[in-house]
């Protein structure tokens, strides 16, 4: 019985412990999600502009063609973000279970972030690229590694870029999706970064020097904002998933807490229990 309540008292204080960790993790997620959903409504702006700037001059060239609106037959590059680190929940999971579903494994992958590496290799995907610290990740990074995907496509290396990322809906709601950047369906909505839909213009545009040589230098600019904003959109719904799930485990473990607590509360019932009835029990017998 003594063995059983010093038990419990070891585990309750390990719980307890178990519980502050969750609890500042939690707290530390919500800073971080603050943040970042901060930023990427910030930067929807401007991509929004550029999104709907880009498929107006597409609407107003007519023109046929460009390489970048041609499909092609070959392997659809796909850009995967994945977490630098775990106790996000189902966040990487989800991302893992899309891609068995939906990614042919003879197409290349380019991974943004830490986890599940070994995964990619285990299952026998190509790796065209990847970068481990995707927390830290700039504009000029995504630029440096989207010139050199768009260089892959234009000399047919690849048939197309996807990114797989994860949509925020809200604090509660992220699921993942793949968009389509290359090649660029001239009808495409915006649905996919999250931005309230612009009117559309349609006023004719006159092209200096001509429409491809703008849309050749526009197209940089279009695959590299939606490839950030995207990022921006993962690593919203990373923080939102980490910090759901730190509020779970404290839940879970103040019920644990509890149900300790009541055992242990039990136990030591039971000995004062026993105790009274060895006593009473010595008297009579005397």
């Amino acid at each position: 019985m003594a063995q059983n309540k010093v038990a419990l008292k070891r585990r309750i204080r390990s719980v307890r412990a178990t519980k502050k960790i969750t609890s500042a993790m939690e707290l530390i997620a919500t800073s971080k999600l603050q943040r970042m959903k901060h930023k990427m409504e910030m930067y929807r702006t401007y991509a929004n502009t550029l999104f709907h700037t880009f498929h107006r001059v597409l609407d107003n060239a007519n023109v046929l063609d460009v390489p970048y609106l041609s499909k092609r037959e070959g392997k659809i590059l796909t850009v995967i973000f994945v977490s630098d680190m775990g106790l996000c929940g189902g966040y990487n999971s989800n991302i893992l279970h899309k891609i068995k579903a939906e990614i042919p494994k003879d197409n290349p992958l380019f991974v943004i972030g830490s986890s599940d590496r070994s995964w990619f290799r285990h299952e026998g995907y190509t790796l065209f690229g990847e970068i481990y610290n995707g927390d830290n990740l700039s504009y000029g990074h995504i630029q440096r590694e989207a010139d050199r995907m768009i260089k892959a496509y234009h000399e047919n290396e690849i048939a197309g870029i996807q990114v797989l990322y994860t949509r925020f809906v809200n604090t509660l709601t992220f699921d993942p999706n793949i968009m389509t950047l290359l090649p660029i369906v001239a009808d495409h909505k915006p649905q996919n970064i999250g931005v309230a839909e612009a009117e559309h213009l349609t006023q004719d545009i006159i092209f200096e020097p001509d429409a491809i040589t703008l849309i050749d230098q526009l197209v940089p600019m279009y695959v590299q904002s939606l490839m950030y904003s995207l990022w921006l959109e993962s690593k919203t719904s990373e923080q939102a998933a980490r910090r759901m799930a730190m509020d779970n485990a404290t839940d879970n473990a103040e019920e644990l807490i509890d149900d300790l607590v009541l055992k242990y509360n039990q136990s030591r019932q039971a000995a004062i229990t026993q105790e009274i009835t060895e006593i009473v029990a010595g008297a009579e017998a005397l």
